[in-house]
């Protein structure tokens, strides 16, 4: 299996290389050459089997250059009961044909940690096997979960730093004590003043500057990312919708080829086109309803094909979707089109250039066939909340609230009764504060421990462990710069040795 990038034919590479190098030198991103098909046997098959085991089948067939062995080493390291208590990746159906895909039970509470806590372990294996002889220097750029998670799968692990850059006014409290309280001898987090796109574009541009490689290959480092643009962040991603489909089936909810919806709430593309990969894949997928906040960008590209940054930004209380430049979309259109290169090239350009561009009615046909498109605003995500936990007594966060209210408007919609499963993203008390006010409390000042405590009471959900245990950790971080100091930072942070 090789890999390409989505703007040129040019140069194909094995798995280990993409994973290392994360972003494609022409400034694409890395896409298989093929999708292999997982038939119905196989699922029957899957069914009976533990998420590590369906792990392992489905990066075997895209990791061509690795070893069983070492896919099932892994997978084996990454999702250890120690690091998900219970199990990865649970569905929780209550009622109606709804389930609720639950991500968040790994050690940041969030779903970034279903893949941030295997590229670790594939980033540095791919590293030998290129034998590049330098230390991996990951950036990241984070809306709010991606972060932390990543800092937390990255820490201490030989051969690597990692630099995560995040909105200084643009997550949620919670968000930035987790990363400004990472512990481990090669993490650093900066705050960037500016919204998540400025950090976004600004890691961009790091990556794509020949003479900050340069420096940094004299020091004997390399770029790589842990952001959803790495093929190795992505992949781990298709798992957990054939996971979920298995679970339903051996419930007894679906039956095996029965289709079903998966609703997703998302800001930069990559959770939903999993999904849409997992389909291409031979998984029985009806609808992907694509989710979204107030930055409403994906719902607008999704039904009138125009894709449009120029537009306010909005701080929503569902802060990982705030974004404006979906990164990840470009792979989607790449394989609507027929793997062509040159009009996404095309496209990716004037959107640089001008803030939008338009694609053809063809290629727009093949998106609404595919994908229902939605969004709300922060008072229906907070009634959202508020009439799951009254009427299901489910609590969720304000990202899932998001899916969940696309979804129901969808089903009001159309009278679409297909089995739906709603991606539950984050835990609740990562955003405590805001459900506590969504389900008519609030906590005066800014205490989110307080919060917290005050919401299980409420509710009798238990807290998230890793939540319970963050109050008492140390602030370590206290860097922040303008979003055109980004390079100069990067450079500043490895000579200084990071911490």
């Amino acid at each position: 299996m090789n890999y390409h990038s989505t703007r040129s034919r040019a140069g194909a590479v094995i798995s280990a290389q993409a994973i290392a190098q994360g972003l494609c030198g022409d400034g694409g991103l890395f896409v298989p050459e093929q999708f292999p098909a997982v038939s119905g046997e196989e699922l029957e098959k899957m069914q009976k089997e533990s998420y590590q085991r369906r792990a392992e089948r489905i990066l075997s067939k895209y990791l061509t250059d690795f070893s069983k062995e070492e896919i099932r080493d892994c997978v084996s390291k990454a999702y250890r009961s120690e690091r998900f208590p219970g199990g990865p990746a649970p569905v929780v159906r209550v009622g109606g044909g709804v389930s609720f895909l639950e991500l968040w039970h790994g050690p940041t509470c969030a779903f970034k940690d279903m893949a941030l806590q295997i590229l670790p372990h594939l980033l540095t294996k791919s590293l030998k096997k290129i034998g590049t002889g330098r230390k991996a220097l990951i950036l990241v750029a984070t809306s709010g979960d991606t972060g932390k998670a990543a800092l937390e799968g990255f820490q201490d692990v030989p051969e690597t730093e990692i630099l995560v850059f995040y909105p200084k006014d643009g997550v949620s409290r919670m968000q930035e004590r987790q990363m400004l309280t990472q512990e481990g001898k090669n993490v650093a987090v900066c705050a960037v003043e500016g919204n998540f796109d400025d950090a976004q574009t600004g890691v961009k541009q790091i990556f794509g500057d020949r003479k900050i490689r340069e420096r940094l290959a004299e020091r004997g480092l390399m770029f790589s990312s842990a952001n959803s643009i790495n093929w190795g962040r992505l992949l781990p991603q298709i798992v957990y919708y054939f996971s979920a489909y298995c679970d339903l089936c051996a419930a007894g909810e679906i039956r095996r080829g029965e289709p079903v919806n998966f609703a997703v709430p998302t800001g930069n593309f990559g959770d939903i086109l999993a999904a849409y990969y997992a389909k291409k894949m031979g998984l029985p997928v009806k609808k992907l309803i694509c989710a979204s906040n107030s930055n409403n960008v994906l719902t607008d590209f999704l039904t009138t094909g125009v894709y449009s940054r120029n537009r306010k930004f909005y701080t929503t209380i569902s802060p990982s979707m705030d974004i404006l430049v979906s990164s990840n979309l470009e792979r989607l259109l790449y394989d609507l089109t027929g793997r062509n290169a040159e009009q996404v090239a095309g496209w990716m350009n004037r959107l640089n250039e001008t803030g939008e561009y338009r694609v053809d009615e063809k290629t727009l046909a093949k998106i609404r066939e595919l994908f229902h498109a939605g969004f709300c605003g922060d008072e229906e995500t907070r009634e959202e909340i508020k009439s799951l936990f009254q009427s299901k007594n489910y609590l969720c966060d304000p990202h899932t609230s998001v899916a969940a209210r696309v979804y129901r408007e969808y089903r009001d919609k159309t009278g679409d009764d297909t089995p739906t499963v709603i991606v539950s993203t984050a835990s609740p008390y990562k955003f405590a504060s805001e459900v506590l006010k969504a389900l008519g409390e609030d906590i005066p000042g800014e205490n989110e421990f307080a919060a917290v405590k005050r919401l299980s009471a409420l509710t009798g959900a238990s807290v998230s462990a890793p939540i319970a245990a963050l109050e008492s950790k140390t602030v370590r971080f206290s860097y922040s710069c303008k979003k055109e100091e980004m390079s100069g930072t990067v450079l500043k942070l490895t000579d200084s040795k990071f911490v």
